[in-house]
């Protein structure tokens, strides 16, 4: 059942804030961000400063408000806690990347590294772990949602191929040698792209992290693992090849031929 909230204008900004168990921040023409949290007081700081920074910000405590949300509204972005009860936020993540491609960033526990790299496997596009600063928070925000966006705006947009398949950085979808679209995150998207464009090139964990999130190394190198294991899944063929070949020293190299479409 969702939970009905009285609500009251913010002096500052014209926001709608509700009760911690149902918090709705609206504006005008901005980024629709969904928060899934059962913990109040983290619920709570992250709609406020997202309202206070000109997203349209919806709040919710497990997932079937989460379902009963997007079932009715349009939603740009899922910031997913992983701890929750009922369904875990791992389930949602799973369930959430087979039916649509909307951004997922992830919270995690200090310390669960298992966590987050089930998360990225599952189709997360990033992860915070907790406690965390909210501005941290919203610059990941900002970079999934220029990820996501790059390609609708891009003036010299084109289209690559290799083997086949068919890469439109304009629309940022792939196509399979039979013309279907194949379901990209963003940053699935970004690293297939970076790869294409410097096909037959060894590049480092570091060199692709920047290329894709701007972030130092370290031990976020083991999310373009991650990434890399999910692109392969989605690429590969033939079992035994693969067109990311691992360098021992430390990188991948793309291996087909790339040509404009």
């Amino acid at each position: 059942m969702t939970v009905v909230v009285r609500t009251r204008q913010s002096p500052a900004n014209g926001s709608t804030i509700g009760s911690p168990d149902a918090i709705s921040i609206m504006t005008n023409d901005t980024p629709s961000i969904l928060i899934v949290e059962d913990d109040r007081q983290t619920r709570d700081l992250i709609a406020r400063y997202l309202g206070e920074h000109s997203f349209s910000v919806s709040a919710v405590t497990n997932g079937k408000e989460m379902d009963r949300h997007l079932s009715q509204n349009r939603v740009d972005l899922i910031v997913l806690d992983l701890m929750l009860p009922g369904e875990d936020g791992l389930s949602l993540c799973r369930r959430l990347r087979m039916e649509s491609t909307t951004p997922i960033i992830i919270l995690t526990a200090k310390g669960e590294d298992l966590d987050r790299i089930l998360g990225l496997e599952m189709g997360a596009d990033d992860y915070l772990p907790k406690p965390f600063n909210p501005r941290e928070l919203l610059a990941r925000i900002n970079a999934v949602l220029r990820r996501q966006s790059s390609g609708l705006t891009a003036a010299s947009a084109t289209r690559l191929k290799f083997q086949g398949w068919t890469i439109d950085l304009r629309l940022r979808e792939l196509r399979d040698p039979e013309g279907a679209q194949v379901p990209l995150t963003s940053a699935e998207f970004d690293l297939l792209q970076a790869f294409c464009e410097r096909a037959g090139r060894v590049l480092t964990r570091d060199s692709l992290l920047s290329m894709t999130r701007g972030r130092p190394g370290g031990s976020f190198g083991r999310s373009i693992d991650v990434l890399v294991s999910r692109l392969r899944r989605k690429l590969d063929r033939t079992e035994g090849t693969s067109v990311i070949k691992t360098i021992r020293t430390g990188g991948y190299i793309f291996t087909p031929r790339v040509e404009e479409a």
